[in-house]
């Protein structure tokens, strides 16, 4: 997706939230001062041709467990903030996470210092929390939805889910799994550590939200020529081409 076609995307979003695109500016030259010289660029990031994301739907922890069962060799793994949790529950160190930083910070700080690369995005209400927790972060590449900035990058998307797949997209990955993704009604405690149990009902911002990242997904399976399959729920949702990853399977 190129930035006029993305910024159609944004407009419509900033309208449909208002959410204040001024704001989301201001937080990604907060970043960029964080970053200094020190920012990754697209560039310094190899990822392998196969790559599996990792959103914080329902489906997210049984397909990490279905996961650690296949032959993961030829797999880089890109996982959304609150995703990072379960993997390293199950002692899985991703290469990339993506993320606004409002996962479980202690387990985003971890996973950083095990060797993950951190996409950290700044918008519109995350300034105190970059200006807190960037500091304490290492390879780092910056992101904005808005305009980019000198070592402040924007692929396009706007979830942490679906800006993973625009991520990999830019880093030319071939074949991409998606996982924990499912666009439902439902949260996890992984997206959303404030609740009671081990899922909730998505608040009505939070639906709308997971409803243009699924628009956003299905815009890059219509549009980038590139094999995606969805395999939250354990399903096949929508797929490019048909996927035929030597030695692997995910299946129930």
């Amino acid at each position: 997706m190129n930035l006029v076609e993305w910024f159609s995307w944004y407009d419509e979003i900033l309208a449909e939230f208002g959410f204040d695109r001024s704001a989301d500016e201001e937080s990604a030259k907060i970043l960029q001062r964080l970053l200094g010289n020190n920012g990754l660029t697209p560039g310094d990031i190899t990822i392998k041709e196969n790559v599996v994301i990792f959103g914080a739907g329902p489906s997210l922890k049984e397909n990490v467990l279905e996961f650690k069962h296949i032959n993961t060799e030829n797999f880089s793994v890109i996982c959304a903030d609150g995703a990072v949790t379960a993997l390293l529950e199950e002692d899985i160190v991703p290469e990339i996470v993506v993320t606004d930083l409002d996962g479980n910070i202690d387990d985003l700080l971890e996973a950083n210092h095990q060797g993950s690369i951190m996409v950290v995005h700044a918008h519109g209400n995350n300034e105190d929390t970059l200006k807190k927790y960037v500091p304490q972060l290492e390879n780092i590449l910056g992101t904005t939805q808005s305009t980019p900035l000198k070592n402040i990058y924007n692929f396009g998307g706007f979830t942490d889910g679906d800006r993973c797949l625009f991520l990999a997209v830019k880093l030319k990955a071939k074949n991409i799994i998606l996982a924990g993704m499912d666009f439902e009604k439902i949260v996890t405690k992984y997206s959303r550590p404030d609740i009671a149990g081990e899922l909730g009902n998505a608040d009505s911002i939070k639906e709308k939200k997971l409803q243009y990242a699924k628009k956003l997904v299905e815009w890059v399976v219509e549009n980038e020529g590139i094999n995606i399959c969805n395999v939250s729920n354990g399903e096949t949702i929508f797929m490019v081409k048909n996927i035929n990853f030597q030695d692997v399977s995910i299946s129930k």
